[in-house]
């Protein structure tokens, strides 16, 4: 067993523990690299980029050595653009499909190199990246090697992707839009189901950027942007007069952004006269006019505001809130993917004053 891996299955389900009933915890989209840390059968226990420690099939990953993972990485890539869609046997949409596609899945440009990309001798080996079209396909491989075609119009080069995609609140809210009607799906992190803190990370990453994987970690990374509930709405469990609620929300939103995180839970302590901490349970993305888009059963729009049609009765447990755009590469928990070593040598990364 090598110690690295890179996902090669669309979405690779990672498990709580090593047994298909088992809690699912999380998803990795197609390219993405992991460690893996223990064994348990065909299972493995792997630590992912955000980072996540879970367990998934071994049939779900191409493992490698570090100078293969590196090689990997430096590789030229494709980013799967289209929601959904398949990796073909040839280049024909009626032949055989080798694997299902999802936005966010990333295929190697050239053949992963089994030595490492090294000339046996331990020397770079030079690649030349080859065309590999046919028309309206484009030839590319899986991180385990196996090779497949795939629509050109659904693929983008990753590193200009990468390096044009830059988060925009009108990015943000379109992306959230496009999950509309998806299913909430506990551990759920692509566009075949996602839970709340899923939602927000793919909506991001999508728009270049990483964010932590669960809402309590969201919620400590950016900037804080303050929405003070005050005592008699959090004390009231949401039950004074409209009007008085009403009045009381427009307050705390009124410095809130579109593209803003907005966290929902309950404030807690230890006990009498300690220090209270918020007890975090759920995140949207605020999209302006008092007004987010959640993953609660299904993704689907909601308002803050009592009165509203779609009133979000939870609102009051609004108790955080944090703004992510503008805030990448601060040190504050949120980085590009172009700056991630998890998706770019290195050398490609901005250094840190």
């Amino acid at each position: 067993m090598k110690k690295f891996a890179v996902t090669d299955f669309s979405v690779t389900n990672l498990r709580e523990k090593p047994d298909f009933p088992s809690e699912l915890g999380n998803q990795l989209l197609m390219g993405t690299p992991v460690e893996i840390i223990d064994s348990a059968g065909y299972w493995r226990q792997v630590a992912s980029p955000e980072p996540y420690r879970a367990w998934c099939v071994d049939m779900s990953l191409a493992e490698m050595d570090s100078t293969e993972l590196a090689a990997y990485i430096a590789a030229p890539k494709f980013i799967f653009t289209n929601w959904h869609g398949h990796l073909y046997e040839r280049p024909d949409v009626n032949s055989v499909r080798i694997s299902d596609l999802v936005t966010g899945d990333l295929l190697c440009a050239i053949k992963p190199s089994a030595d490492g990309g090294t000339d046996g001798k331990g020397h770079p080996q030079k690649r030349r990246r080859t065309d590999g079209r046919k028309g309206k396909f484009i030839k590319v491989w899986l991180p385990s090697g196996r090779a497949g075609y795939v629509l050109k119009k659904n693929v983008e080069v990753f590193s200009d992707w990468a390096a044009k995609t830059e988060a925009s609140a009108s990015g943000i809210i379109s992306a959230a839009e496009k999950f509309l009607g998806v299913p909430y799906l506990w551990g759920g992190t692509s566009v075949k189901g996602v839970d709340c803190s899923g939602f927000t990370r793919m909506v991001f990453f999508l728009n270049g950027v990483l964010l932590p994987r669960n809402a309590s970690r969201q919620a400590m990374s950016g900037k804080e942007i303050p929405v003070e509930i005050s005592r008699p709405a959090l004390s009231s469990g949401g039950e004074l007069p409209e009007p008085q609620m009403k009045g009381e929300m427009l307050r705390r939103i009124a410095l809130l952004e579109p593209g803003d995180l907005i966290f929902f839970g309950t404030k807690e302590t230890d006990g009498p006269g300690e220090e209270e901490r918020d007890r975090i349970t759920h995140v949207g993305i605020y999209v302006g006019n008092g007004r987010f888009i959640h993953a609660s059963r299904i993704v689907r729009r909601g308002s803050l505001i009592p009165g509203d049609e779609d009133y979000y009765d939870l609102s009051y447990k609004m108790i955080a809130a944090r703004r992510v755009i503008g805030e990448e590469d601060k040190g504050t928990g949120i980085i590009r993917i172009l700056h991630s070593p998890a998706y770019f040598p290195r050398e490609n990364q901005p250094r840190q004053d």
